[in-house]
Formats: C-alpha cells, structure tokens, sequence
C-alpha cells in the first residue's frame, strides 16, 4: 500500500470518538471529528487575551494618539473583518478535510515539494514565536488574578500543560467540545452584558476614516490561522463539517472578543492595559478572568501543535509526540530566556507572507487545479505559483510595511520608485489577497499556454 511519505494520497480511515493522530505522516488519517468537535476547536481559537487588546487597532487604527472610529464604524470593521478572514481558514479547511492531508504538506501541490521548504520553515519560526508569546501572555495574567506565584513559576506551568496537551491532539479537542466552549461562551456574553450596563458613546460619535485600515486588522488576525487550519480539519469527518465547524465557531467567538475589548475600551478602560483590570473588576470578574486565561492553552496547544506537524512536512517518519515535547520545552525554554515582546513586530511581518499565500492556495487548489495536487516528496517544483505569492507579499508591504523600522524605511523607497502612494480606503490584506489571485490566474494561464505551444511545435517536429 502506498504511504503519504511517497504518493501523492493519504490514507483516509473512519474514525472513533476515541481515535488519535497518528505518530508519523506515513499512517492512515483517522477523520474522527464531527461538527461540535469543530466548533469547540475553532470556537475556543477565535478567542485570545490578545485579541481583547487587539481591540485598539480597530478603534484607533492609526494609531495612539490619532482620530478614534465611531463605535458603529468599529463594529461594522470587526463584523466585515471576521467574514472575510474566516471564510480564508474554513475553505482551507476543506482542503485538509478532502486530503488528509497537513497545511504545509498540502503547499507540496501548490509550490513542489523542495519549493514548499520556504513557507514551512517561515511557519515554523512564526509558530514557535507566538507559542512563547502566548505562553508569557498566560503568565502576565495568571499574575494579574494570582501574584504570589513568580512569572516563570506560571510559564512552566503552562509550558507543561501546553505538552501534555499536544501528545493527544484529538484528545485535547473534545476536552474543548467538551468543558472550555460552553465555559468561554458563559463568560463572554457575561462580561458583555456586564459591560454594556455602562452608558455607551454615541454610535456616530467618532470617523470612518481608517474603517478598511481597522478592518485589515481584524482580518489579518483571522487569516493567520489559514496556514495551520488543515493541521485539524485534516480530521474532520466531512468538508462540511471542516467549513461550517471553523466558519461558525470562529467567526462567533472572534467578533464577541473584539466587540467586548471594544466596549471596554469606550466605556471604562482608558487603555489596553487597563482591558483586564476592567474585567476583573466587574462582579464574579476575577473568576471569569481565571477561565479566560486557563483556556488560553488552547492557543500555546495549537502552535505546538501545528509546529510540529510542519516539521513533519520536512521529516515525514519523525515521531510526532517525541516532537511534541521537544517543542514545548523549546518554547518553555525560550519564553523564560527572552523578552518576545521584542519580536512581535517581527511576528507580524512573518504573518503578513501567509495573506497572499492563502489567496494562491486557494484558487490554485479549487479554480485550476480542483483538487488534483501532486502531494509526494517527489512533487515537481512550481515556480510560477511561487511568483504569484511574491507579487502579493509586494502588494501587501506597499500598503502596509509593519512596524520594523528599517524595513518600513526600505518600502517606503520602493513605493517612491515606483510612484505608489498609499491611500487610506487600501486594505493591505484585501488588496494583497486579490492582487495574488489575479496574479496566479494569470501566470497558471500562460504556463498552460506555453505548454501547449510547446507541445504543438514538439508534434509538428516529428
């Protein structure tokens, strides 16, 4: 029988609530998760720590200090956002549903198998940044509700628990289903309630100028999880269920997240800072912030997670729960040793490549290709579809080069050269995202052009 570690199929079986994922990319994929396991999953990811403080880049979108959207402009940002960037993760979904395939393995279709190295070493590096951020996200708020431990007390905790978590994937996602869901959902719509029992601005009070700027946020913090979607839907037991499971159950938790840190900000909290302080200080508040920060593992579970099943993309063979806890001490190890505050500009950039990317992925997987990727380690090279992900990345730091000052400087001079001028309507990941899908239309058009003029001349040769 062939393996995924030669062909280009995956061995897809049926199975039980009890089913694991296999130890290596060689074995049959178990699609043992229904709808309400999806939901569980995406739900309890559409929610982070992060996100409620996230809130002010769509309330100020251009920053501290600058015109604030008005609470309607906000609000319609946060809703447009998370459609869009939901629909990216839940039809990349389906591709790992219809495959089995893993995110970075289904990119062996889309650049070659050698080519597809280069995403999967950037998705490595940024996954093993944001699980230590998440990590020290975890430990700054245990603190908040409990200081008498020290830090690095609770980011080994964590770290632990993050480990223990990723050797049962499957596992830790009907303990999601199962516990953290119905208990983040509770205390989201509390917090919400308790929050808008203050008097609100007005819903016009405030611009719509740096509504699409405010909405790029949102829709980025969505799309970054299009990259390591497949990593779970890969087990979903229908494409249905894969799509509707991270449609529905991401895109819910997303936009109360962002409307509660919204809330906050233009009711009581003066800063992001002061974000938590708001919550603990409502009634039962403190507990509900000691829930929010426990299930905030599922954010560290799903970066190990997905590290190690890109790592496998390069060492098919390799034992994923002896990767398991290799990472998680890593990123233990790593987030007691550095400030990741430091990098989180640069974690940023390194999301920025996977907008355009999705964009290519998913037209080429459904409009040229439907689904008939080459997925082996022999995949030929696809240099035209690197390309396409180059001239959107180029679209995107045009737009929006981040926040690294040396690399905004050297855009800055790109887009003078060629007489490009930023305009506040431009969404970078919108604008990114249809400029690479044009892109691999158009360069996928001429490649089957030259083909076939090529083949024309080869049979008119003989």
């Amino acid at each position: 029988m062939s393996t995924p570690a030669d062909s280009s199929a995956f061995t897809l079986v049926s199975g039980d609530r009890h089913a694991e994922v296999a130890r290596t990319l060689a074995e049959p994929v178990p699609q043992a998760l229904g709808l309400i396991d999806q939901f569980g999953l995406w739900g309890n990811l559409g929610v982070s720590l992060l996100g409620f403080t996230g809130a002010i880049f769509v309330l100020q979108p251009y920053g501290t200090g600058t015109a604030e959207l008005s609470l309607l402009a906000g609000l319609t940002a946060i809703m447009v956002g998370t459609v869009l960037g939901t629909l990216a993760i839940a039809w990349s979904g389906v591709a790992g549903a219809r495959t089995g395939a893993p995110a970075m393995v289904l990119l062996r279709g889309l650049f070659g198998s050698r080519l597809a190295y280069i995403p999967t070493i950037i998705n490595v590096i940024q996954l093993l940044g944001w699980g230590i951020f998440e990590l020290v996200t975890i430990a700054t708020a245990a603190r908040v509700v409990e200081p008498a431990l020290p830090q690095w007390a609770y980011v080994v905790g964590a770290g632990t628990a993050t480990g223990l978590l990723t050797l049962r994937p499957l596992g830790a996602i009907r303990i999601l289903r199962r516990v953290a869901t119905p208990a983040v959902l509770v205390v989201l719509v509390y917090l919400a309630v308790q929050l808008l029992r203050h008097p609100l601005p007005a819903l016009t009070k405030g611009t719509w100028s740096g509504f699409w700027a405010a909405t790029d946020t949102v829709i980025a913090v969505a799309v970054s999880f299009a990259p390591v979607a497949a990593d779970y839907t890969r087990h979903a037991r229908s494409s249905r269920t894969a799509f509707w499971g991270a449609f529905v159950g991401y895109g819910i938790t997303q936009v109360l997240c962002y409307v509660i840190g919204l809330v906050a900000l233009v009711t009581v909290a003066r800063s992001p800072s002061d974000i938590y302080g708001a919550f603990i200080a409502v009634p039962l508040g403190a507990l509900c912030f000691a829930l929010l920060a426990t299930r905030e593992l599922d954010q560290s579970f799903a970066d190990v997670y997905s590290t190690v099943v890109s790592v496998q993309n390069l060492r098919p063979l390799w034992d994923r729960r002896v990767l398991a806890l290799a990472v998680a001490a890593l990123t233990t190890g790593l987030a007691l040793a550095i400030n990741i505050a430091d990098y989180e500009n640069f974690l940023v950039l390194l999301g920025s490549v996977f907008v355009p990317l999705t964009a290519v992925f998913l037209v080429d997987y459904f409009l040229i290709a439907r689904g008939t990727w080459n997925l082996s380690i022999h995949a030929p090279a696809r240099s035209a579809t690197v390309l396409s992900w180059s001239i959107g990345f180029v679209a995107y730091q045009l737009i929006n080069p981040g926040y690294i000052g040396w690399w905004v400087s050297m855009w800055a001079h790109i887009a003078r050269a060629v007489h490009f001028h930023q305009r506040s309507w431009m969404s970078a990941s919108l604008i990114s995202f249809l400029v690479a899908a044009i892109a691999t239309v158009v360069t996928e058009a001429s490649v089957e052009l030259v083909r076939r003029s090529r083949g024309r001349r080869e049979a008119a040769g003989r």
